[in-house]
């Protein structure tokens, strides 16, 4: 079956790359590639999670990942409610592993340089728990609006959200994160068991097209990189004309860049999984104390460093292909991977309350005079709201009012193609306000006091989600009218507009079911 779409001259690549198990990977294209999802501790904790979806198995080197099973039609989960209210996020396992192993404290200047549609983003932003900031960005406006969708779906308040080239990112951003994860462009050779198409892409484009792409790229990453800062680099490919020749490219370039060890990569992927770079044919440069120099290919020997890199294969895991490298910059406050600190960061935290607490938010007379721009209506609504929305980060713009992660972001980010700057929190029409779909999706549990709820089995939530106009009963009925929080069980998904006992749907139209 395998060898109806690989290419012959991929296999051949393989067969040099990995001598003795060339047979046993190539077996591993004939059984079905594994599926994943990754909660959102935001929302959910994995405990309660697997209260819910009992006898899940946990992807081992991603907290909070799970196996499922791809099933399709009502019954997928992409089609669930929970999936709709941003308690996870459809992920395949391997990709799961950059964002897991990139060591994050809270506080932390993050940026994901090549984010859409969003995995590594959602992942990185729910880690971050609200603090700090992160910067996501795609160079292509339409993966970056679906890279939009997501991060607001998980919540994720904290956020820049921008559609720019990474030299005129570095522009802005020199020498200002740390950390930076860059899921580089590639081949995507490890993709070719999951998305068949891809191999056709291959043949036409090869590795050396992307390598060439990606040297245009690292430097503008490497430039954005505080001292003593750290950097994952990952691809979804096998081919060293991409991958080690990257890193080696980086390490004679940047000399005050190296390729660090990851912390316990033994325990997370075992013996068998984690399989070190450089490692050509039976030459092994991931044995201990082996005294090598450096690894050799066609002659050729990479820095001995390289081996801290590693490789994930399809015959060695349950998941498809991939290839990371965790990089530090010299210089800084000395942090080391055991504290993960951002030594420089300045925390702009969204601090939600606990379920069933009381509004968080008061503006007096004098608060609402300065802020002339907003009208009493949107200080009444956020006032009923269940977390802090400090006044002093309030702005608008086109509009549209926002929270904003001002004191994260430099001078001269305003210039940049902007998507999203902090929380949307609604529009402004005149004098009346209208909640955001983000808002809502940030909503702790029991932050707003005006609910509906429906069973996520139910008609009424699934109409819900296709934006269909809605008759409450029951308590549902009991809600007030004017805005309301629509909710399965318990978990926000968006708004409403309650008289009576109808329901006019303001649930987003570009994220309406289908």
């Amino acid at each position: 079956m395998y060898r109806d779409y690989l290419p012959g001259k991929f296999i051949e690549n393989m067969q040099k790359l990995l001598g003795d198990e060339f047979e046993e990977f190539l077996a591993s294209y004939d059984v079905e590639p594994a599926s994943g999802l990754r909660i959102n501790p935001m929302k959910v904790s994995p405990e309660k999670f697997g209260e819910i979806f009992k006898e899940l198995e946990p992807v081992p080197w991603a907290e909070g990942g799970f196996y499922v099973q791809t099933e399709e039609g009502e019954s997928a989960p992409s089609k669930h409610p929970y999936y709709h209210a941003g308690l996870y996020y459809l992920q395949e396992p391997s990709a799961m592993a950059p964002g897991a192993l990139l060591p994050i404290s809270e506080g932390c200047r993050v940026l994901d340089l090549c984010a859409a549609p969003g995995g590594k983003s959602t992942q990185i932003g729910a880690r971050l728990a609200g603090s700090g900031i992160l910067v996501s960005n795609d160079i292509s406006a339409s993966r970056a609006r679906a890279l939009l969708k997501n991060i607001e779906i998980f919540g994720i308040p904290n956020v820049l959200i921008l559609s720019e080239s990474p030299d005129k990112l570095a522009t802005v951003f020199s020498g200002y994160f740390d950390r930076i994860i860059i899921d580089a462009p590639c081949s995507g050779e490890g993709m070719f068991r999951k998305v068949h198409a891809v191999a056709k892409n291959w043949e036409q484009y090869g590795s050396g097209y992307y390598a060439e792409l990606q040297k245009q790229i690292l430097p503008h990453a490497i430039e954005m990189l505080a001292p003593g800062g750290i950097m994952i680099y990952s691809t979804c490919t096998f081919s060293p004309l991409e991958d080690e020749e990257s890193l080696e490219l980086i390490l004679k370039e940047h000399p005050d860049m190296h390729v660090i060890p990851f912390p316990e990569a033994d325990r997370l992927f075992g013996e068998v999984g984690f399989v070190r770079a450089g490692n050509i044919g039976s030459f092994d440069v991931g044995k201990k104390d082996d005294g090598c120099k450096g690894s050799e290919k066609n002659g050729k020997h990479y820095p001995t460093e390289i081996s801290n890199a590693a490789r994930l294969y399809p015959h060695r895991i349950k998941g498809e292909g991939h290839f990371v490298a965790l990089l530090q910059k010299d210089g800084g406050y000395g942090w080391t991977l055991g504290d993960g600190g951002c030594g420089s960061c300045t925390p702009m935290t969204h601090n939600p309350r606990p379920q069933g607490s009381t509004p968080a938010n008061t503006y007096d007379a004098s608060t609402r005079k300065r802020h002339r721009e907003i009208p009493d209506s949107a200080f009444d609504f956020l006032e009923k709201v269940g977390f802090e929305i400090p006044a002093g980060k309030l702005y608008v713009k086109s509009g549209f009012l926002s929270l904003d992660p001002k004191p994260e972001i430099p001078f001269g980010a305003e210039k940049l193609r902007t998507l999203r700057r902090g929380l949307l929190l609604g529009e402004i029409k005149k004098d009346r306000f209208e909640p955001a779909q983000a808002l809502a999706c940030a909503m702790p549990l029991g932050a707003f006091a005006n609910t509906v709820d429906f069973p996520s089995g139910s008609d009424e939530v699934i109409r819900y989600l296709k934006c269909e106009t809605i008759s409450v009963t029951g308590e549902n009925a009991k809600a007030e009218d004017g805005y309301v929080l629509v909710c399965t069980d318990g978990f926000p998904l968006g708004w409403a507009r309650k008289k009576g006992d109808t329901l006019k749907n303001r649930y987003l139209p570009g994220w309406r079911m289908m």
